[in-house]
């Protein structure tokens, strides 16, 4: 039998919960490092990372605003180039999707009588306001058979987009019709005006 002082502990007493909070806190920063996979960075060594000094803060109430503005007109142009790139993320909801870029780049790949239309609206429009009644009558017939070919090339334009969809994405077959009257009104604009803008030449095979 061990006799016991008054006022002393015995050595195992003391020391066994030292090493199990020594071994928890060590397995606890473990755990934690193991979960971020990097120990967190120091204040002045995440400020030397940056590519310049950080920008004072705004003294005024007009300043903050202007800067703020700055800020969301730098955020907004950012969103418009990444959606002119095609960044599926950054498009709006009618232009999201693998059939809709499908269907972009089918329109992209051929020469559309549809992009004609401002410059064949144009000059028809001049014509109809010349005095003479020949250059009327021949603008008017113009117009008139550019339309027939407008419709004749949306024809065509759109069993190839229900026939490339169809073979690309046999499960999109109920939304092949909104998509063929995505591909005709993307095909009336300019080239160069399109958004999102084009990803393939003229003549790529899609």
């Amino acid at each position: 039998m061990k006799l016991r002082l008054p006022g002393r502990r015995d050595r195992a007493e003391t020391t066994a919960p030292t090493t199990t909070d020594a071994g928890g806190d060590a397995s606890a920063e473990q755990l934690t490092q193991q979960g971020k996979g990097r120990p967190t960075p120091r204040r002045s060594e995440a400020q030397g990372r940056r590519p310049g000094p950080p920008p004072p803060p705004p003294t005024t109430r007009k300043e903050a605003y202007k800067r703020m503005r700055a800020q969301q007109a730098a955020g907004r142009a950012n969103v418009r180039a990444a959606a002119a790139a095609g960044d599926d993320a950054a498009l709006p909801a009618r232009d999201r999707g693998p059939v809709r870029k499908l269907v972009r780049d089918v329109v992209d790949s051929r020469r559309n009588i549809g992009s004609l239309f401002v410059a064949v609206a144009g000059v028809a429009l001049i014509g109809t306001v010349v005095p003479s009644l020949a250059v009327r009558s021949y603008a008017t017939f113009l117009l008139f058979f550019y339309f027939l070919l407008l419709i004749a090339d949306s024809f065509v334009l759109g069993r190839r987009i229900s026939r490339t969809i169809a073979e690309r994405f046999p499960e999109a077959k109920q939304r092949t019709r909104g998509a063929v009257w995505y591909g005709i009104s993307r095909s009336t604009m300019v080239r160069r005006w399109r958004f999102p803008k084009p990803t393939v030449p003229v003549g790529a095979k899609v």
